[in-house]
Parts: structure tokens; sequence; C-alpha cells
């Protein structure tokens, strides 16, 4: 795999993130990094939609997610994405959300390419190029 810098994108935090501490609720850290996989995706010139009429799907396997410190209301993070590895039909993307110099988050998280029957199906060939920087 080429390295490839990290692709990243900013979430300011807005009241309804949060809960009633001012704290971003844990689940919408997902959401954000999904918003990151997908402007990684975009930037690289892979439109999901475009796939879907092709009949082809990612859908989310696996999270593996590390809370480190809280993002609070009006703060602004920084969302990362990197493709860590590319398989027949899998993508595993590292992820990071940081607040300044701090870490908030770190995920892994792998993205099953799938078909019309939600069976695993092999990635197209210029998504693969495309997130291996060929």
């Amino acid at each position: 795999m080429t390295e490839m810098e990290a692709f990243q994108i900013e979430k300011k935090i807005y009241y309804h993130d949060t809960d009633c501490g001012g704290v971003v609720y844990y689940a919408n850290y997902l959401k954000y990094l999904e918003e990151a996989r997908t402007e990684y995706l975009l930037a690289r010139g892979i439109e999901l939609r475009k796939l879907a009429e092709k009949n082809l799907w990612f859908v989310v396997a696996r999270v593996e997610i590390e809370y480190r410190t809280p993002a609070h209301y009006q703060d602004t993070l920084r969302v990362s994405a990197k493709v860590e590895e590319a398989r027949f039909s899998t993508l595993r993307f590292f992820q990071e959300i940081r607040k300044g110099d701090k870490t908030v988050v770190k995920a892994t998280t792998t993205l099953v390419c799938v078909g019309r029957d939600f069976k695993p199906a092999r990635l197209p060939e210029e998504v693969k190029q495309a997130v291996l920087g060929k």
C-alpha cells in the first residue's frame, strides 16, 4: 500500500450534538467518522451513489473505537480517515478525531462491499486504485 496522508474534515459541535452537560453524545462520533469516510471517498472520485446504481454498497461490518477525552459544545474537531488495508471485498480505515493537539477518539472501521443480496462483492478496481494511491 502506498503511504498516503490522512484525509481530514472539520466538524463544529452544535448544541444538538451534545448531552445535557454540553458534552458530545458518544454515538455522534460514529456519524462524524462516517462523514469523514464519505468525504475521503468523494475526494478520490468515488461516488457512493454511482456505486449503488451498479448494485454495490458499503456496509459497516466492524468498528473499534477508543474514547480518550470529551469534546464539548462549540468545539471544532478535525476528523481524519485513511485506508489501512483494501482486500477482496473490504476496506479497513484508521480514523482519529482531534481537538487541537488532543486525541478525542481513535477508531478502526471495516467496510464490506456488498451486492444486492447483501453478500460480499469484489471491490471495484477503480475503488482499490483510488484508496491505495495508484
